[in-house]
C-alpha cells in the first residue's frame, strides 16, 4: 500500500484547463460526426427525391439564421424539405425532431424563398426522414407535414 488509498485527489489549474480543452475537443468531434450524417443525410435525401420526380432547385438555401435543407419542385408545387438523419433508431424517429420553433423557422425563411421566386407556386412543406439500419437507409417521406398559417 502506498498510502493513496481513500485520498481525494485535487487537480491545479493547469491541469483544469487541460481537462475542459479534452472535453471542448470531445464536442467537437461529436459535432463533426452530428454534420456529417446530416450531410449525408442531405445527399441521400437529394437522390431519392430526384427519383420520387422532384427537380432539386437549392441545398441549405440560407436566409439570415435560417436555413432550408432542400428546395424542391415538383409540377408546380415549390417543396421546402426538412430532412432529419439519424445514424440508428436508437435515438427515435428523426421526424420527431422537427418541432414548433424549427417549423416557424422554416416558414419565415420560406416566406423569403417565394418572393425571391420568379414564379408564382404553390408552396408544401414536407419532412424526409432517414434512419440507417443495417440493411441500409430507411426513408419516410412526409408530405404536407405542416401548413404555413398567416
Amino acid at each position: 500500500m502506498d498510502g493513496r488509498e481513500g485520498k481525494m485527489v485535487n487537480f491545479d489549474p493547469p491541469t483544469r484547463a487541460a481537462l475542459s480543452g479534452l472535453r471542448t475537443a470531445l464536442r467537437w468531434d461529436e459535432m463533426a460526426e452530428h454534420n456529417k450524417t446530416g450531410t449525408e443525410g442531405e445527399q441521400l435525401a437529394c437522390q431519392w427525391l430526384e427519383a420520387h420526380g422532384f427537380r432539386i432547385l437549392h441545398r441549405n438555401w440560407r436566409h439570415g439564421r435560417h436555413e432550408i435543407d432542400i428546395v424542391a419542385r415538383q409540377g408546380s408545387l415549390l417543396v421546402v424539405v426538412e430532412v432529419k438523419t439519424r445514424g440508428s433508431a436508437r435515438w427515435g424517429d428523426p421526424e420527431l425532431a422537427v418541432g414548433p420553433a424549427k417549423r416557424r423557422h422554416l416558414m419565415q425563411a420560406a416566406g423569403e424563398l417565394v418572393q425571391s421566386m420568379p414564379d408564382d407556386l404553390e408552396l408544401r412543406f414536407d419532412v424526409l426522414s432517414i434512419t440507417h439500419t443495417p440493411s441500409g437507409p430507411e426513408f419516410l417521406h412526409i408530405p404536407d407535414a405542416f401548413y404555413s398559417t398567416p
